[in-house]
Formats: C-alpha cells, sequence, structure tokens
C-alpha cells in the first residue's frame, strides 16, 4: 500500500444537454445522467447510484483482501447494496445502506469464522465509514 494520504482526481466535463463524462487518468471514462427519480433517463449510471455502487464495491473488494489475509478458503460472494435517499431537516441525503451478502464457502469451512469475516469487511470500508448514513448487513453463509 502507498503511504497516506491517497488523492483520487476524477474529471467531469458538462453540456448543457447530454450526458456527463467521468473520467480519470488510467481508467475508462464511463457516462452520468440523473436517475429516473430525478426525471432522468434511468440508464445511466448516476451519482447516487455510483455511491451506492461505492458501498458495494469497498465492501466485496475488502472482504476479498481481509479473507486473502486470513487465508480463509472462500468460492464466491454476491452482494446487493440498496441506499435510501430521503428528504431529512430540509435537506436531501442517503440516510441507510442495507448490504445483503450471500458467500458460499468450501464443504468443512468455518461458517463463523465466515461470519465474522464479512462483518469485518463491512465496518472497515473506507467508502461507507465516510457516510453518515445507517448501515445494516445481512448475511447469508452457504457450504457448496
Amino acid at each position: 500500500m502507498h503511504p497516506f494520504p491517497h488523492r483520487y482526481v476524477v474529471n467531469a466535463a458538462m453540456r448543457p444537454v447530454g450526458d456527463v463524462p467521468l473520467s480519470a487518468e488510467g481508467v475508462r471514462i464511463i457516462e452520468s445522467a440523473p436517475p429516473k427519480e430525478f426525471d432522468g433517463p434511468g440508464n445511466q449510471w448516476s451519482p447516487e447510484g455510483l455511491l451506492t455502487a461505492a458501498v458495494a464495491d469497498c465492501f466485496v473488494l475488502g472482504f476479498r483482501a481481509i479473507a486473502t489475509a486470513s487465508k480463509f478458503a472462500w468460492v464466491s460472494l454476491e452482494s446487493r447494496t440498496e441506499g435510501t435517499l430521503d428528504r431529512i431537516d430540509g435537506k436531501m441525503r442517503f440516510t441507510r445502506f442495507d448490504t445483503h451478502a450471500k458467500l458460499l464457502v468450501p464443504a468443512g469451512a468455518d461458517i463463523e469464522r465466515a461470519k465474522k469475516l464479512l462483518e469485518k469487511a463491512e465496518t472497515s470500508c473506507l467508502v461507507a465509514n465516510s457516510l453518515s448514513s445507517e448501515r445494516h448487513l445481512t448475511i447469508e453463509v452457504a457450504a457448496v
């Protein structure tokens, strides 16, 4: 890991109409637009979707790193994160992120240890830790 602080630079360029290209050095350009809830087309990533995706991505990548460091064998992880946007005290904000994780482990694996590693991944997610929203994790672990 590189020493702290880390800096992340994203460029956004926009015209009066159309999608917003988001770019950063060395990565593919993605386009965003308002979500359908804000009268957008609903067929592009939106800031709201990107924030929720960042929470989800941080969780699963965190689990992979923690499981690797813990030498814990696993088969697959599926995760679904739902972000709730609400109006509180006259301001729109994300109030909650609910994540459901389904982890498949090899037969004979320690199920309780798997759950603890998933919980550690959720509590150590730097993206979610940077937000003031409530978080809830539901865990399902099954052996194959």
